[in-house]
C-alpha cells in the first residue's frame, strides 16, 4: 500500500509541474505574439540594408513613418494586378507611407523589363514606364498555361515602341541594354530577397515586418498597426 501511495504522489508530481510549465508557455507565448505583431505579418531580424538600398526606387516622402518595401517582377501577373491597389494604398496614406521597390526576377523576360524600367529612370519616367509594362504585359510577358505554340513576341521591338511612347531617348535606353548596365543592381536586389525569405512576388514588408497572407486588407491592417505605434 506505502508503495503505490508513494507512486500516486510521484504521478501527483510530475502533473503539477507539467500545468506549471504549460501555463509559463502559453503566457509566453501571447506575450510574444503581442510583441511580434498579429497573425498577417511575421517579424524577424532584418538587416534594414538588406531591405533598402541607397540606390532603389523609392515614392513618397522620406520621413514617412510608414515603409513599404515591395519585392515585385515585372513580368508577374500578380504584381500587375495588385499595382492599382498599391498606387491607391499610396494615395491614401499620402505624406505617411513611403514605396521601395526591389526586384525579384523570377520569369524570362523580368531582367530585361527591369533594365528597361531603370533606363527609363535615368530620364525621369521610371513610374510611367513601371504602371505601362504591367498594364501591357499581356503583349510581351509569358503567361501561365499559355500555349507551348504561340509565337514568341518580338520583346525589342515592343520595348522600343514603348519608349517612345513615353518621349524617351532610344539611343540611351538602348545603351543601357546593350551594356546591361543594371545587371549588378538587379542580381543583388535578388540575392537580399533570398535572404529576407522572399519567394514569390509580390512580397511586401511594412517596416521590416513581413507581409504572411497577401491582400489588400491584411496590408492595410499592417499599415494602420504601425501608424498606431
Amino acid at each position: 500500500m506505502n508503495k503505490e501511495i508513494k507512486i500516486l504522489a510521484a504521478i501527483a508530481i510530475v502533473v503539477v509541474i507539467v500545468a506549471v510549465v504549460g501555463a509559463s508557455y502559453y503566457r509566453n507565448s501571447v506575450q510574444n505574439a503581442r510583441v511580434t505583431g498579429n497573425s498577417n505579418s511575421e517579424k524577424s531580424s532584418i538587416n534594414a540594408e538588406t531591405l533598402v538600398r541607397s540606390d532603389s526606387p523609392t515614392l513618397g516622402a522620406a520621413d514617412a513613418p510608414v515603409t513599404l518595401v515591395e519585392f515585385l517582377d515585372p513580368e508577374c501577373e500578380s504584381c500587375a494586378a495588385f499595382a492599382p491597389v498599391v498606387k491607391k494604398i499610396m494615395k491614401d496614406y499620402d505624406g505617411k507611407i513611403r514605396l521601395v521597390v526591389r526586384y525579384m526576377p523570377l520569369h524570362p523576360n523580368s531582367m530585361r523589363a527591369a533594365t528597361l524600367t531603370e533606363a527609363a529612370g535615368e530620364q525621369g519616367k521610371y513610374w510611367q514606364m513601371q504602371e505601362l509594362l504591367f498594364r501591357k504585359q499581356s503583349e510581351w510577358g509569358e503567361r501561365h498555361g499559355a500555349p507551348t505554340s504561340a509565337p514568341k513576341p518580338d520583346i525589342n521591338a515592343l520595348f522600343d515602341k514603348y519608349a517612345m511612347e513615353l518621349g524617351l531617348d532610344l539611343g540611351k535606353i538602348n545603351s543601357a541594354v546593350k551594356e546591361n548596365r543594371y545587371q549588378a543592381k538587379l542580381e543583388r536586389d535578388r540575392r537580399d530577397g533570398q535572404t529576407l525569405g522572399v519567394r514569390q512576388t509580390p512580397t511586401f514588408f511594412v517596416n521590416g515586418r513581413k507581409l504572411a497572407r497577401f491582400g489588400e486588407f491584411d496590408l492595410r491592417a499592417l499599415i494602420e498597426d504601425e501608424l498606431k505605434k
